[in-house]
């Protein structure tokens, strides 16, 4: 049996609406259809597949135990998970984003792969890497 593509990442919040503004409106996902679950939370899309879930840590919690499924603990930055990395298109229109949202960020130029690289975090803490090849 061999896996077929990443489906999605989860990202547990105590505030769900700025994480899913900062990747809406920073970032540029879409949301979309979210089946009705027994917390809150979102689905955010890109192109039309569900790349990112978002829930509140709580109520997630509380809905996993009673399942019978661990939850990731709390912890500063994302642990042993260290960035999860998107793949776009014009670098300029996102450092333009990025600095119209005051969200600090790193640039890294990799002359030989004809790569930019920015590095920044959400609201949680979690790294994103954003490749663009130039």
């Amino acid at each position: 049996m061999a896996l077929n593509l990443m489906e999605h990442y989860l990202v547990l919040t105590d505030d769900i609406d700025a994480t899913r503004a900062f990747y809406i409106d920073i970032l540029g996902l879409e949301d979309g259809l979210r089946p009705p679950l027994e917390f809150p939370g979102y689905w955010l899309y890109l192109k039309g597949t569900p790349v990112l879930h978002i829930a509140e840590w709580e109520t997630y919690t509380a809905h996993s135990n009673r399942l019978g499924i661990p939850v990731t603990t709390r912890g500063e930055g994302t642990g042993a998970f260290d960035h999860i990395a998107f793949n776009g298109t014009e670098p300029a229109d996102m450092i333009a984003r990025l600095e119209a949202g005051s969200i600090p960020f790193e640039r890294n130029d990799v002359p030989h792969a004809k790569l930019v690289q920015l590095f920044l975090n959400d609201p949680n803490g979690i790294k994103i890497e954003l490749n663009f090849a130039t």
